[in-house]
């Protein structure tokens, strides 16, 4: 589905739980860059700069964490510790 509204002249954040190999993330900025907006930054919980494949601008960073599964928070494993109520990591 496509934007419901013009972002031409705006704003925009895009908002990410967590960023591995960038590619997705740089596919939709520049998606959203040829839209025009005013600008256009990028934040996430979480970040594995270790996995990155594409080089991706990120302005606003929560955690930057190590090249390990995580879970908790909404990141989930086969559904499952998508509840908890923290981040940790699957070992």
């Amino acid at each position: 589905k496509d934007l419901d509204e013009s972002i031409q002249g705006k704003d925009v954040l895009i908002v990410e739980d967590i960023i591995d190999s960038g590619r997705t993330l740089a596919y939709l900025k520049d998606l959203l860059s040829s839209r025009a907006p005013a600008s256009l930054n990028i934040c996430t919980l979480l970040d594995k700069p270790d996995r990155r494949e594409t080089e991706v601008d990120v302005k606003y960073v929560g955690f930057e964490i190590p090249d390990k599964f995580v879970v908790g928070y909404g990141l989930d494993y086969n559904q499952l510790y998508r509840n908890l109520p923290y981040v940790g990591v699957v070992e």
